[in-house]
């Protein structure tokens, strides 16, 4: 592991604990050169799964691009790093469990609907906006009015 400071690759193991449901390991480090402490993470990685896209092509399945749409939708509102990264792992094993190695779009973008609209309200109209392609503000509208009608 190369520090991020200095580029030496000698360090330490500080403190090291298991995360998320155990199943991630959290690692502080410490740099023999510098000294600078960093973290790392450490999880299973999920080899061969794959997405079905709607124009019948196959794609690896990217964690990230899960994150990204949910942290931009969430941005500026009260939804912790750690609550995310709760949710992406939730949604992963649910689809896995329904879908097995390859996942349609679809039930990607619906399993994030899903938490979404759990988890924060805003964040769940945001995505949504996007991922039904709101084409007038009637559309818009009528999402935020079965929000209320369903509280």
């Amino acid at each position: 592991m190369r520090c991020p400071k200095c580029q030496a690759q000698d360090d330490k193991v500080i403190d090291s604990r298991a995360i998320k449901d155990d199943t991630v390991i959290r690692r502080r480090r410490e740099c023999l050169a510098c000294e600078h402490r960093f973290t790392t993470y450490e999880e299973i990685e999920r080899e061969d799964i794959r997405v079905l896209k709607r124009d019948g092509r196959y794609e690896a399945f990217d964690r990230r691009k899960m994150t990204a749409g949910i942290d931009k939708a969430c941005e500026k509102r009260p939804v912790s790093r750690e609550m995310i990264e709760r949710t992406v792992n939730e949604m992963i094993d649910e689809l896995i469990k329904a879908h097995g190695d390859e996942i349609p779009t679809k039930a990607v973008g619906d399993k994030i609907m899903q938490h979404l609209r759990r988890l924060d309200e805003v964040a769940y109209v945001r995505f949504a906006s996007v991922y039904r392609k709101f084409r007038d503000i009637k559309e818009f509208v009528n999402e935020v009015q079965s929000l209320t009608l369903e509280s």
